[in-house]
């Protein structure tokens, strides 16, 4: 129970660094008082994790652990896919942040309960559930959430303006595609070092393809004009 409430809230934090979920808690905060804002999140993600962590468990029991494995691996793929395309607000999730309601609490509940439904922290939740302790899953991925909303809320203003939104959500999508080959072959090849060994060449690949891009602007930035000539 223990490493799947630690696996589940590591896998639920990075997928929603640079989440459209963060984006309205931020959003949230600028108008309700944060303790009103985290007490709505944690109602809410608590309820959609319980739905998730139930349908996960039911399919966890009807298939095999290596087809689990290979599904989740391709999945968490996805997600890491679709964290690197980045999420944004709606007109209509951009109003619901900022219209005054009756009741904020039940503003922010509502709110979280209607995005959460089929988002990918909702899907990485029923997939780790398959797999691994329900009660640790549904923990683990609760707090998870909420800690990564929260660390939006209360540092999201002074982050944002020193770090780039694309490196918070690129490297939510290389943690995304690791954890994806690890599961991948962990399941094509049981017992073997080959999901690990991958999870580690898709982090250095990462970090690689990431300084070399970043060596070659400053050299474009820094050459001479006759060398920038030369580079285009």
């Amino acid at each position: 129970m223990l490493a799947a409430v630690l696996l589940s809230f590591g896998v639920i934090f990075v997928a929603e660094l640079g989440d459209k979920s963060q984006l309205m808690a931020m959003t949230f905060a600028l108008r309700y008082r944060w303790w009103v804002v985290i007490s709505g999140i944690t109602v809410a993600t608590t309820v959609v994790h319980l739905v998730s962590v139930a349908v996960g468990h039911s399919l966890g029991v009807a298939l095999p652990t290596g087809a689990i494995s290979v599904v989740g691996g391709v999945a968490f793929l996805i997600f890491g896919a679709w964290t690197l395309r980045g999420d944004r607000l709606s007109d209509d999730e951009q109003l619901k942040a900022g219209r005054t309601a009756r009741s904020a609490f039940l503003a922010v509940t509502s709110a979280f309960f209607l995005a959460e439904l089929g988002d990918k922290t909702m899907l990485a939740t029923i997939t780790l559930a398959t797999d691994h302790d329900t009660v640790g899953v549904w923990i683990g991925s609760t707090v998870g959430m909420v800690a990564a909303d929260a660390l939006a809320i209360l540092l999201g203003a002074v982050l944002g303006k020193h770090l780039p939104e694309r490196v918070i959500r690129i490297g939510a999508a290389v943690s995304f595609f690791a954890f994806g080959a690890w599961l991948l072959l962990a399941g094509l090849l049981p017992g073997s070092a080959a999901g690990p060994l991958a999870a580690g060449a898709v982090v250095v690949t990462a970090v690689a393809v990431v300084a070399g891009r970043t060596v070659w602007s400053r050299r474009r930035t820094h050459a001479p004009v006759k060398d920038q000539e030369l580079l285009h």
